[in-house]
């Protein structure tokens, strides 16, 4: 009969802890080590084989496909313009377009921030940033700055009011310490904006691993001090998905 009940209670205590399970890994990140963060599994088509929240993370797109980036397509595809109207850019912010690529996203922000602004383009291949440099002297554009990052650390040179990243955050091989070092470089208050596929639609012609969710992207975010503000659903294929950093107690 003992027997019986130590089982019913181990049984008891396996279950209330799988319940508990997605609120503990995101409150505790940052108290684990690295190496539990993440998962190893079955390694996809598209993916590397490593996982975070449940979710595969995808290969990243090297500087050999960037004229994907500039297809003429892309205007009409994703409406870059809604993007930009639902940024709400004002004179003089700082932002920070992570994974930046040729600058697909940068002149348009560059034109919203003004003189006064600044726009920090990141990439973590030198090849990407060559090629985002010519693409702003073509433009005529002089307020985008290129900032070689790394997969952990953006780098960036001052605190911005804006942190974007563009069909970006599904490719982060380490988005636990990615997104940490984003925080610390944001401004009180400031906004983190993702823009991605919408994995919820089967529709939308894009390989799975390169679209994403919003209940993932908010889930992968309670590991971060941000708050989920709104997600835009303007944009054809894609939604645009907001969060704020939160205040210091």
């Amino acid at each position: 009969m003992q027997s019986h009940f130590r089982l019913i209670s181990l049984v008891t205590l396996l279950l209330t802890l799988c319940a508990t399970w997605p609120t503990v890994t995101g409150l505790a990140q940052e108290k684990e080590p690295a190496s539990s963060r993440y998962q190893t599994g079955r390694r996809t088509l598209d993916g590397i084989g490593k996982y975070y929240f449940g979710r595969e993370i995808a290969h990243y797109m090297t500087h050999l496909g960037a004229s994907w980036l500039e297809r003429p397509e892309r205007e009409e595809e994703e409406r870059p313009d809604l993007a930009m109207k639902a940024l709400g850019l004002k004179p003089g912010d700082v932002v920070a377009d992570l994974g930046c690529g040729t600058g697909y996203y940068s002149w348009r922000m560059a034109k919203e921030v003004g003189p006064k602004g600044i726009i920090y383009g990141v990439e973590i291949q030198p090849e990407m940033l060559e090629m985002l440099a010519k693409k702003m002297k073509e433009r005529g554009v002089t307020n985008v700055v290129g900032v070689l990052g790394t997969t952990t650390d953006p780098k960036l040179p001052k605190l911005v009011d804006l942190v974007i990243m563009v069909d970006v955050y599904h490719e982060f091989d380490h988005p636990w310490e990615m997104m940490d070092a984003i925080c610390k470089q944001l401004k009180p208050g400031g906004r983190v904006v993702f823009v991605e596929f919408r994995g919820e639609d089967p529709d939308v012609p894009i390989k799975p691993l390169h679209k994403m969710t919003e209940a993932q992207v908010k889930k992968e975010m309670t590991a971060q001090p941000l708050e989920y503000v709104e997600t835009v659903r303007t944009l054809p294929i894609q939604h645009l998905i907001i969060f704020r950093k939160k205040a210091e107690k």
